[in-house]
């Protein structure tokens, strides 16, 4: 049954009460339609704003109570319990909730695309030499697409939900070698062919097989090293920004 939001304050107040022995501040709590699974907190003017994915609005009290106190406890900066999180996990990650999302993030969700060509380097023809090498051309072709922004935290990326693989625009380069470019994207399209996975109510995404299949690239180890240096050099960015 869905909680209103009068109940849900109450529920945030005790959450309060319990993890922060200040006053417990006013409370507003709303239901937002996020893309997809998303809750927010935020404090401002002593007033705590709580936008929760409309997704949750029919989430049982014993997980609304969980959700309350983990974004209490990230909101003060304490570590959630691990018995809350157990509980959020266990229905987030349930099949109906997961399919939930999923169809919110489609029906929501606008992927932004640019072009599979880029000034150096085609995604499109680099896909097809990966497929034939280490696929027998058995995977069917996403979308591909270079990223709008120079990221530089996520090189690639792949989007089970859109069907689209996005490769940073940074790695379009003259000065990327072509085989790391080529590394990057077979991963993504490894999670094609590994799609994530339940264990023990976590989600994963590497799997000991899909870390199996990486290392077939056949210029894996030098993709590690190069790999190392791309952080090495965005830790060091991030340091002077500092």
């Amino acid at each position: 049954m869905a909680q209103s939001t009068i109940h849900l304050k109450k529920v945030f107040a005790d959450a309060f009460r319990q993890l922060d022995r200040r006053a417990v501040p006013p409370i507003e709590v709303k239901f937002y339609p996020y893309v997809g699974l998303h809750h927010t907190i935020r404090i401002r003017s002593g007033r705590v704003y709580v936008r929760l994915s409309d997704l949750f609005h029919a989430a049982p009290p014993e997980v609304m109570r969980a959700l309350a106190f983990i974004l209490v406890s990230r909101l003060i900066a304490k570590k959630p319990a691990v018995a809350h999180e157990r509980v959020y996990r266990s229905y987030a990650l349930s099949p109906q909730v997961l399919r939930a999302s999923e169809i919110a993030r489609r029906q929501r969700g606008r992927k932004v695309l640019t072009s599979a060509s880029g000034k150096v380097y085609d995604l499109e023809k680099m896909f097809g030499r990966l497929n034939r090498r280490y696929f027998s051309e058995q995977l069917e072709k996403p979308t591909l697409t270079w990223s709008v922004r120079r990221a530089r935290s996520i090189l690639g990326h792949h989007d089970a939900v859109h069907n689209t693989i996005t490769i940073s625009k940074t790695l379009d380069s003259a000065n990327v070698p072509e085989w790391f470019v080529e590394y990057i994207l077979f991963h993504e399209m490894l999670h094609i062919v590994h799609p994530a996975c339940l264990i023990n109510g976590r989600r994963y995404y590497h799997t000991p097989a899909f870390r199996a299949d990486e290392h077939r690239f056949r210029r894996y180890e030098d993709a590690q090293e190069w790999l190392d240096r791309v952080v090495r050099k965005r830790q060091e960015l991030r340091a002077r920004a500092a």
